[in-house]
């Protein structure tokens, strides 16, 4: 049995700005404990490491913004989680110059090693599953770059889709398309159809093969982020800051349309893992655990005649009298009162910073 090594490459960016007041750009939704015991990105680290039989998970690299360092280390810190490189980002690039800076750094750290890239900023309920998607991935690692298809519970359109092709190996396909977030109409058509999956945004490669797909359309993000890597100053063994007038030069874009979209070599490998992007109030609420009365509660509050809200109080405690259908969270100097139903509104009503 050929032993499959891994490196996990956690992105820890984006400011999670649904989730305000708790998440902010000081501090995004992935350094916060939601819908889990450990902060977000603990959670990532944590259930992806260890032997697998013939699957091992190296230590990971973490991909952050400079200003999260402390963060970063503090809370891996308390997990005991050692990391193998630190990858610090002057400003944000996007994820292809994300995916990138993943296949140098790994093939630094261990050219024989796959890549296993991941947001640091979702729920993966079931991971022994997650362990059974990267098996049947790994039958096609070697020349396809492959993605994990999320089976959907419904016609979600906050999420783009998936086509399955041709089968690869067993549960594993060749993509067919990749579709933007679509209508509801849409949406229902690609549930009834059986043949589309959620884009989760994680990425299973080989270095060598995803920075050789750079070369249809994004080698200009892959050569500028190298770039960025190799005047990178080091401290500490682990810690790699890029350097900041170079990174500034990387186009801003998303992997999937640097690479993924344009490859011949995109695969898919669809899965049922308990995954959830946690993208806004509403969906924490859906997620979370809940009274008789379907009230999601976190921190010091106190309910009466109330049902079907979300009420969390951190650091000052929430009272709820006669109310329904609600999202209240008081998080430091701030309070957000909005129905559910309006959770993607939050970024209207964020203050400006200063």
């Amino acid at each position: 049995m050929a032993l499959t090594k891994i490196i996990p490459v956690v992105m820890s960016g984006g400011s999670g700005t649904r989730l305000w007041p708790v998440s902010t750009t000081r501090q995004p939704k992935q350094f916060h404990n939601l819908g889990a015991q450990r902060s977000m990105i603990e959670e990532t680290a944590l259930r992806l490491r260890g032997s697998h039989g013939d699957i091992t998970f190296l230590a990971p690299v973490i991909i952050a913004g400079a200003s999260h360092r402390d963060l970063v280390l503090d809370l891996l810190g308390r997990s005991e989680v050692t990391v193998s490189a630190l990858v610090l980002e002057p400003e944000g690039r996007n994820t292809a110059a994300t995916a990138a800076l993943a296949a140098i750094v790994a093939q630094e750290i261990d050219p024989e090693a796959y890549v296993l890239l991941v947001p640091a900023d979702h729920l993966v309920a079931n991971p022994p599953a997650l362990v059974d998607a990267i098996r049947a991935a790994s039958a096609v690692v070697a020349d396809n770059i492959v993605t994990f298809g999320i089976k959907p519970t419904g016609p979600e359109t906050g999420y783009g889709y998936i086509l399955q092709g041709d089968t690869l190996a067993s549960g594993v396909h060749r993509v067919a398309a990749f579709k933007e977030k679509p209508d509801l109409e849409i949406a229902n058509q690609y549930v009834r159809d059986g043949r589309y999956s959620w884009n989760s945004g994680m990425f299973f490669f080989a270095p060598s093969i995803l920075l050789e797909e750079f070369s249809i359309a994004g080698a200009d993000i892959r050569d500028g982020a190298h770039e960025a890597f190799r005047r990178a100053r080091r401290e500490n063994d682990i810690e790699i800051h890029l350097d900041p007038e170079i990174f500034a030069k990387v186009r801003n874009e998303a992997v999937d349309r640097a690479v993924m979209e344009k490859t011949s070599r995109a695969a898919v490998a669809p899965c049922d893992i308990g995954w959830a992007d946690v993208g806004s109030w509403a969906e924490l609420w859906r997620l979370s655990d809940k009274d008789s009365s379907g009230n999601a509660v976190s921190g010091s509050v106190t309910l009466l005649d109330s049902d079907n809200n979300l009420i969390r109080g951190e650091g000052i405690h929430v009272s709820a009298i006669g109310v329904s259908d609600l999202i209240i969270v008081a998080s430091g100097s701030s309070v957000l009162i909005m129905p559910r139903s309006r959770a993607q509104d939050v970024k209207k009503v964020i203050p400006e910073p200063g």
